[in-house]
């Protein structure tokens, strides 16, 4: 089955046909840069410009940056405030004309490298960490997403985790890889001890330099780097439209 996949991420919008079978992407990658300011209306319009890139009609799959519940964008932390409370499913499908069905973009990641990535047959609980200017979570048990889980948010250390140990914590304090990794194991400590995950996928950004920074992570659980790389988000709103 073919379904279009969208991510839509802070500097850039991408779009792919994707096989929901197997997981394979169909053709190319399409990317055209997230308007500035990223309002509703503007991205909207984005979006459809994807969507006709590809003359294509049928479900979208849609991954977006913040908590969606029923469709409808519950905060802004990494997007235009305008977005809190609009109904994001509505919006993108009456902008273009097709049922598009949006999930949050580390859910999508996760639900695509759990089927066909680095938990790809994994049964148990995994835990999938995007980190990069925020850290965006996905949790999967037994196969089964449990949405909406923004564990980036959780206060650690006095403050957001992800202001303590995101891709960009690691600039802004001008950490060595060591050094971050550290940082960041105390964060994954915190999260085996609330959740007791099988597995931590680790993707975004840092996730490119995992040797540099493996060796001081204690936890129990499995730690590998995510596999999918930037089309995890792309596949995974495919199938979860495929699945809806």
């Amino acid at each position: 089955m073919q379904i279009l996949g969208i991510d839509i991420g802070g500097s850039g919008i991408k779009g792919a046909l994707v096989n929901t079978t197997d997981g394979t992407i169909i053709g190319k990658r399409h990317r055209i840069a997230t308007p500035q300011p990223a309002t509703p209306e503007a991205v909207a319009q984005t979006v459809n410009k994807i969507i006709k890139h590809f003359d294509y009609k049928g479900p979208v799959g849609c991954g977006f940056p913040a908590l969606i519940q029923h469709g409808i964008a519950k905060t802004a932390a990494n997007i235009d405030k305008t977005w809190v409370d609009i109904d994001v499913e509505k919006l993108l499908s009456e902008a273009s004309g097709q049922k598009v069905f949006v999930i949050n973009d580390a859910d999508a990641a996760g639900f695509g490298e759990l089927l066909f990535g680095a938990g790809n047959g994994h049964q148990g609980k995994v835990m999938l960490l995007t980190i990069g200017t925020g850290i965006g979570s996905a949790i999967m048990n037994k196969g089964e997403l449990l949405s909406s889980t923004e564990l980036g948010h959780l206060e650690f250390k006095g403050d957001s985790a992800e202001l303590y140990c995101s891709d960009a914590a690691r600039e802004r304090d001008e950490l060595s890889w060591e050094k971050w990794g550290k940082r960041f194991n105390k964060y994954l400590l915190y999260l085996e001890m609330l959740f007791s995950p099988d597995m931590f996928i680790l993707g975004g950004g840092a996730s490119k330099k995992f040797d540099k920074y493996s060796d001081q992570l204690t936890v129990n659980a499995k730690v590998v780097p995510a596999r999918l790389r930037n089309f995890a988000g792309i596949i995974g709103a495919a199938c979860y439209a495929a699945r809806n």
